[in-house]
């Protein structure tokens, strides 16, 4: 069965830093496309950024862009997404997804076949 943990949530001052770590088990990601996406309370949810397991190639929302780093640990199975200068509009729930077949269409919700619970982000003072 194919798992997605999310962690690395919590609460942080505007300006601060988090990093989110995404666990994948159950099969070999190294094919896929993994991607970041986030839902504020009473909006739809959006994409936030992704990588390719297969030559690293990432993607960027312009709102995060020079803000957010994804990057990946094949070894670990594991994504992780840096977040630096943090802004009280980044608070949301934080989700990580799995594309098994590296769909063009990475900032659709709906080509990810694999999601995880979770994690809470809030940028508050």
């Amino acid at each position: 069965q194919v798992q997605l943990v999310e962690s690395g949530g919590g609460l942080v001052q505007p300006g601060g830093s988090l990093r989110l770590s995404c666990a994948a088990s159950g099969r070999t990601f190294s094919s896929y496309r993994m991607g970041w996406f986030r839902q504020a309370p009473g909006k739809e949810r959006e994409f936030v950024s992704a990588i390719s397991w297969s030559g690293g190639r990432t993607y960027y929302a312009d709102s995060v862009k020079g803000r957010f780093t994804i990057s990946g640990d094949n070894a670990k199975n594991t994504v992780y997404l840096q977040m630096n200068s943090l802004k009280p509009e980044d608070t949301a729930v934080y989700y990580c997804a799995a594309d098994s077949h590296i769909s063009p269409f990475y900032a659709r919700e709906g080509v990810y076949d694999y999601w995880g619970q979770g994690t809470q982000v809030t940028v508050s003072s």
